[in-house]
């Protein structure tokens, strides 16, 4: 309607031009004017013909497209027809969008110009709706499944120490439950998520719909579609969906699974999954550069924190010593998986998963200073009322010494966080272990002065003290040192041959060996001197005369029996659970014993009565007291009751005087189960 009212008025212009151009009275310059005019205003009705032209042009071609693309307005996917037919679609839509562009480019009446877009737009929504649809298809039938169990999502898992195993019971960590600490590039893990044969359709579909100006709807649909997969990889690694109160209130036995789970998880996420998602995402949208950085982030960033707010709820709960080493694993992971994060998350898109990330990290190294001091406060606040059966390896020495010994594995990061935050003071910790030998004081490597070293004496200085209290439970003194002997030296064979020996250092180790040989000796002067005491000459001769009196000398065999009797009886009941420290204080106790009975024997039995008399005050020859004396130690109280017994043991030759060889190996005792449970490690009798 516009161009026929332009086109009535250029034809009213020209009449009244060629009506004045015949008048003869004008002026040459107002015919020139005039004849200017009239040129122009024949060009004007030539550009209105073109346009015209062009309109219809435009409304033909628009006909035509509409007419494709409403007849592919199915249900049935075009992309799973044929390529052509793929082809054929994008061209027909592309040519809707050219349309388009040519209709904004016309100068026209603005009632017409409104009619013609919204014609032209509406068959461009037609057609980008279609390609949504074939855009979200695309993406859902074709996404590759998830298996972590198979390579190289194992090649990625992280190994850990099983507190359970290693502190509790096992002696010596496995190599294979050793933490790998290298680190491999994103790229090294890179998998397909969807089947590669289709990225091209799908960027091919995203360019279009972003040149359609219908990018929001694109990516809307690609980050609905792959923030359900990432959510649907979490689920497959085992990752619960857990608010901080729901972890808070975890059972530990609980709790200590899902850490195992996440620990696992979040490396094979972190470096597998969404190293791959990135990559997904760079391939389909990688030409929208900022766009594409934040579809990542949008599609990741939930389940991102969803691990990171488990962390989180760990790093604030209570802090208990059994969950140390779970605490350590999940600070390590997370510190060794930082740069990925911040490789992943780099654009300002995702610095509010960066900032999160650090700042549980932080929350984590709190947890394990605190847990740290938790654990040596449990240690000192370790009482008991009633002495432990049979003097052995108390379950606090087993538990402690392993504890620290797998600390030893968490070397680096503990002196980084106890030197971060100056937790121990050098010079404060520097009372806790004084040094004897002034040497050393020179000698000393820098492992041992690290805060690490400081605290690990600290920790033993706490359980010899501890240990020292339960000693003095037993009423007999001789127990009392056959208890600290027992754990002394256990503590000595935890620290030789292992990292904690590098960590404590020798002067350490010759010190607390000097220490559990010393109760040794201790112990032998508090059970054998008194008895052997009996064995001497001293006190058996009659009154004003050398001879020695039968009736003192009958006595002093007699006493000899009941007290040999009664140490058997006692001490085989109490138990010493290394065979070489056993079998060393056996001999030791046996040369001094043996030799000083034979002597005895050989010097007064001749002066008792002959006959039966002899039998009832010499109840045991020297061979029967050395194979009784293999009966001590064993955890299993006897009785002697007759002279003769059968024996199916040999006699041990007997080596030079007692040493308590350093090389001796204890064996683990196995950890009852309530030293496992929250809150401070206690004893059960």
């Amino acid at each position: 309607m516009a161009d026929c009212k332009d086109e009535h008025v250029i034809a009213a212009a020209q009449h009244i031009v060629k009506a004045l151009g015949s008048n003869k009275n004008l002026t040459d310059e107002v015919k020139k004017i005039l004849e200017e005019l009239g040129s122009r205003l024949s060009t004007m009705t030539l550009l209105s013909e073109n346009k015209r032209g062009e309109i219809n042009e435009i409304e033909k071609r628009l006909d035509s497209v509409q007419e494709k693309i409403a007849s592919w307005e199915s249900d049935q996917s075009i992309w799973d027809s044929s390529p052509g037919e793929a082809s054929e679609y994008l061209q027909a839509v592309e040519e809707v969008r050219r349309l388009t562009e040519s209709v904004e480019a016309l100068s026209l009446d603005e009632n017409e110009a409104v009619k013609l877009l919204n014609r032209a737009h509406s068959v461009l929504q037609m057609g980008m709706a279609k390609l949504e649809e074939e855009f979200s298809h695309i993406l859902v039938q074709n996404s590759q499944p998830f298996e972590p169990e198979h390579k190289p999502f194992r090649c990625c898992e992280v190994d850990f120490v099983d507190v359970e195993s290693t502190v509790s019971v096992e002696d010596d960590l496995d190599d294979s439950l050793r933490r790998d600490s290298t680190s491999r590039g994103l790229e090294e893990f890179i998998i397909d998520l969807v089947h590669p044969d289709v990225i091209p359709d799908l960027k091919g579909i995203a360019s279009s719909m972003v040149a359609s100006k219908y990018d929001q709807e694109c990516f809307q649909a690609y980050i609905s579609i792959r923030k359900d997969a990432v959510d649907e990889g979490l689920f497959i690694l085992e990752v619960e969906k857990l608010s901080i109160e729901d972890v808070l209130r975890m059972e530990w036995s609980s709790l200590n699974c899902m850490i195992k789970k996440w620990i696992r998880a979040v490396k094979i996420f972190v470096r597998v999954y969404l190293a791959s998602e990135k990559n997904l995402c760079d391939q389909i949208l990688g030409e929208f550069a900022s766009v594409s950085s934040v579809c990542f982030v949008e599609v990741s960033k939930g389940s991102m924190l969803q691990l990171l707010n488990f962390g989180d709820a760990i790093a604030i709960g209570p802090r208990q010593p059994e969950k140390l080493f779970r605490i350590l694993d999940m600070y390590e992971v997370l510190a060794e998986l930082l740069p990925d994060i911040e490789t992943l998350f780099s654009d300002e898109a995702g610095s509010s998963v960066r900032i999160e990330c650090h700042e549980v990290l932080r929350r984590l190294g709190d947890s394990v200073r605190g847990t740290f001091l938790e654990f040596e406060n449990a240690i000192e606040l370790n009482t008991s009322t009633i002495p432990f059966a049979g003097g052995g390896i108390h379950p606090l020495t087993n538990y402690v010494m392993n504890y620290i010994k797998v600390l030893t594995d968490y070397s680096d990061t503990l002196n980084h966080l106890l030197e971060k935050h100056d937790l121990y003071p050098a010079s404060a910790l520097s009372n806790t272990y004084p040094v004897i030998e002034e040497e050393n004081e020179n000698k000393c490597s820098s492992s041992c002065t690290s805060l690490m070293a400081h605290y690990l004496r600290s920790i033993t200085s706490v359980l010899e003290s501890n240990l020292d209290g339960k000693s003095r439970l037993y009423r007999d003194e001789s127990l009392q040192h056959f208890f600290l002997m027992n754990n002394v030296c256990y503590m000595v064979q935890k620290v030789k041959g292992s990292e904690l020996g590098a960590l404590l250092g020798d002067n350490w180790i010759r010190q607390h060996n000097r220490k559990f040989q010393k109760h040794a000796m201790s112990y032998e002067r508090a059970t054998w001197s008194s008895i052997l005491s009996l064995l001497k000459d001293e006190g058996i001769c009659n009154p004003g005369s050398k001879s020695v009196s039968k009736i003192l000398l009958k006595e002093r065999f007699r006493n000899f029996n009941l007290a040999f009797e009664e140490v058997y009886k006692s001490q085989t009941g109490w138990l010493i659970s290394d065979p070489q420290l056993r079998e060393d204080l056996r001999i030791s106790v046996s040369l001094k014993v043996i030799q000083a009975y034979r002597t005895y024997m050989g010097r007064h039995a001749s002066q008792l009565d002959g006959g039966r008399q002899i039998d009832r005050y010499i109840k045991y020859n020297a061979d029967d007291l050395q194979n009784f004396l293999l009966d001590l130690f064993e955890g299993s109280p006897k009785s002697l009751h007759r002279r003769s017994w059968l024996y199916a043991k040999t006699s041990a030759a007997l080596v030079p005087p007692f040493t308590l060889l350093p090389s001796l190996h204890c064996e683990v005792l196995s950890i009852p189960h309530h030293l496992h449970t929250p809150g401070a490690v206690e004893d059960k009798q």
